[in-house]
């Protein structure tokens, strides 16, 4: 049996040195809808800013600590590019459960915390949410789990509406919007099916169907004809995949070609990273497949940077900390004392953060700039490169 989809975890100031946070010019912050702009703690901007960063330590697992060092040196990156402002940060350990979260969150803010930057998971993020709303304590989480997302909790991680809306919209674009989805019967990739769904019918392309499959060798195996058959009487020109390299992903870039349905003739997507493992940019079914990205120089830029100071490369989540840290950072400096409110934070403009622009939304969830890639000749290529605004192509 393969491996489980991961269910999902819930700066025009300057620009800073590393060229990675910065406020972009303003917009139209309707598009947000209401942010009830005065919730948030008031702040001494001449003083350091107390932040806490909740990271997942503490476990006894060792890749919760390795993610933990990870996510304190980019935050601790992000600070030292502030400039002039200065941010007091201190890190609590949760252990990756909710019950420690919502403790340490507590912790946090009676000892001064004006916002709370994490957890990673989407149980520990919603208890610290619940645990300091009474105070009026934003939390920015690093889950991209929506069903946690509003009130005082926000959540940084790319979520699956963004990446599906993004790839949607494209593949219209492209004459390429009649959309079939394939998903295996998991929690999961059920929301990632919702999420493509929701994409179709907000972008104006059409509905072609969906098929599913036991989460099994066997059950992939034997859904395969139904799979082909379905895709073909359907008449799409696209089939939207759920699964990801280390689950389903590598049996179905091999066996639905087998078995009829040619990715040259109906176009593959998938909602997940298709080019990790690099393994996976070989596998013959994956040549002419899109997927979304973030922006790539400017990764590059962070994770050169990350490796400089603390050697090795950055884990893949550790961006959202040092986007978190910068944006704030910038924010004190652009709003002073109502930086930390949700009109600052929710502000339409957005920030341009290690990946790509993005902004935070006044339901809690966030916006961010996606480039689309293709897999050409074993090799990645961006064939319409992330926005660097809000409100041009690409949203």
């Amino acid at each position: 049996m393969f491996a489980v989809l991961t269910t999902p975890r819930r700066l025009a100031a300057k620009v800073l040195a590393a060229g990675a946070v910065a406020l972009l010019a303003a917009c139209d912050p309707a598009a947000l809808g209401g942010v009830g702009g005065n919730a948030g703690p008031k702040i001494d901007a001449t003083q350091a800013v107390p932040v806490a960063l909740l990271v997942p330590g503490g476990s006894g697992r060792s890749g919760d600590d390795v993610l933990a060092k990870a996510l304190e040196n980019a935050a601790r990156l992000a600070i030292a590019d502030l400039g002039d402002v200065r941010i007091d940060l201190r890190v609590y350990n949760t252990a990756g459960n909710a019950a420690t979260a919502a403790r340490q969150a507590q912790a946090a803010v009676d000892a001064g915390a004006k916002v709370i930057l994490g957890p990673v998971y989407s149980e520990a993020a919603n208890a610290a949410g619940v645990a300091v709303a009474d105070d009026g304590v934003n939390v920015l989480a690093f889950s991209n789990n929506p069903e946690i997302a509003g009130g005082n909790v926000f959540v940084l991680g790319p979520t699956f509406e963004n990446t599906a809306n993004r790839l949607v919209s494209y593949a219209r674009r492209q004459g390429k919007g009649n959309i079939f989805t394939v998903h295996a019967r998991s929690v999961a990739e059920d929301i990632g099916r919702d999420a493509i769904a929701s994409a179709i019918r907000e972008n104006g392309a059409t509905n072609a169907g969906s098929a599913s499959f036991e989460l099994s060798q066997q059950g992939l195996v034997g859904a395969v004809p139904t799979i082909v058959a379905q895709a073909k009487a359907s008449g799409a020109t696209s089939v939207f995949f759920t699964s990801t390299n280390d689950g389903a992903m590598p049996f179905l870039a091999q066996l639905l070609p087998e078995a009829g349905l040619s990715p040259s003739a109906t176009q593959y997507i998938g909602l997940g990273r298709l080019d990790i493992p690099a393994e996976a940019l070989t596998q013959p079914g994956l040549q002419g497949a899109w997927f979304a990205l973030p922006d790539s120089n400017l990764y590059n830029s962070f994770q050169n940077r990350y490796a400089a100071r603390y050697g090795g490369s950055p884990h893949p989540i550790a961006g959202l900390a040092y986007d978190g840290i910068a944006a704030i950072g910038a924010l004190v400096e652009r709003r002073g004392s109502d930086a930390l409110t949700r009109g600052a934070l929710t502000q339409g403009s957005g920030f341009v953060g290690t990946g790509g622009i993005f902004r935070l939304r006044g339901d809690g969830t966030n916006q961010r700039g996606l480039a689309i890639a293709q897999i050409r000749n074993n090799q990645v290529v961006v064939i319409d490169p992330a926005p660097r605004s809000f409100g041009g192509a690409g949203f």
